[in-house]
């Protein structure tokens, strides 16, 4: 039995299968933690979320700004993007059962010292906290109160993080920290806009996990999210994003031994 962990697919369902292939992905014995971005930019995001959806609970994934998108178009809080490919998902067949199960997906899974997120998270919260977090909004997004947390996302910036924000700040600071975040400043303001390579990051700005020290708690965070960072594999951190979409690769790493598997774009 294995755990692979993998970097976002953005709608790139032949390259997923194929990696599941040079793997041998074993649905009886094995266990997948994909990083969120399951859908969008690539061209199959309803095969994706159909086959991610009947796994099970072999699959674990965290919901990833594409995703998040794709909710908000559904309920109608988002405008398509120029370059959105999810118009099959919201034209589907099974399209309400489809975003009922991301509704429900989590922002932060944890099992022992390994830490599943889309992006990042804020460096001045703990684990516990950061659980805290993703349960408010999980509940929020999964329940009654979905459409106003979306509307919510759609205010203008998040303020820094403090403990006394309101309701809706909170909820807007913790999403953007689990799904968008790539480099923060010393005050756990989020770098916003900025995508490119850790060199390349704006003054003050630093990557999110050099500002924790989870390694010195044994704590592993397994991420997506920062294709240009790329697969980045040290004390405290595993960024599985290596660009599939752009015409990288998608990247599976066996947790238990940290073997990595990678398969080149293979959908057009």
């Amino acid at each position: 039995m294995s755990t692979y962990a993998i970097g976002d697919i953005q709608g790139c369902y032949r390259t997923l299968q194929r990696l599941l292939k040079q793997i041998r992905f074993d649905a009886d014995t094995d266990r997948l933690w994909l990083t969120g971005d399951l859908v969008n930019r690539g061209p199959r995001s309803l095969e994706v979320l159909r086959w991610v959806r009947e796994q099970g609970d072999r699959v674990v994934t965290v919901l990833g700004n594409h995703d998040l998108h794709l909710v908000a178009r559904a309920f109608g809080t988002r405008a398509p993007k120029s370059r959105d490919t999810m118009d099959e998902v919201l034209e589907a067949s099974d399209r309400e059962e489809l975003i009922l199960w991301l509704r429900q997906r989590p922002l932060l899974h944890r099992e022992g010292a390994l830490v599943l997120v889309h992006a990042g998270l804020l460096p001045s919260w703990t684990l516990g906290r950061a659980g805290q977090l993703a349960r408010e909004v999980e509940t929020a997004l999964g329940g009654p109160e979905a459409e106003r947390l979306l509307q919510a996302l759609l205010a203008s910036r998040p303020p820094a993080w403090r403990e006394d924000l309101d309701t809706e700040d909170r909820w807007r600071v913790a999403v953007q920290s689990f799904t968008r975040l790539r480099t923060c400043r010393d005050d756990n303001r989020v770098c916003e806009g900025f995508s490119g390579p850790p060199k390349r990051a704006p003054e003050g700005c630093h990557p999110w996990f050099e500002l924790r020290d989870d390694h010195a708690a044994g704590v592993t965070v397994v991420c997506g999210h920062w294709a240009t960072l790329g697969l980045r594999m040290q004390p405290g951190v595993l960024a599985l994003d290596t660009g599939c979409v752009w015409g990288g690769t998608l990247t599976a790493v066996r947790l238990e031994d940290h073997q990595v598997f990678q398969e080149a774009l293979a959908d057009s």
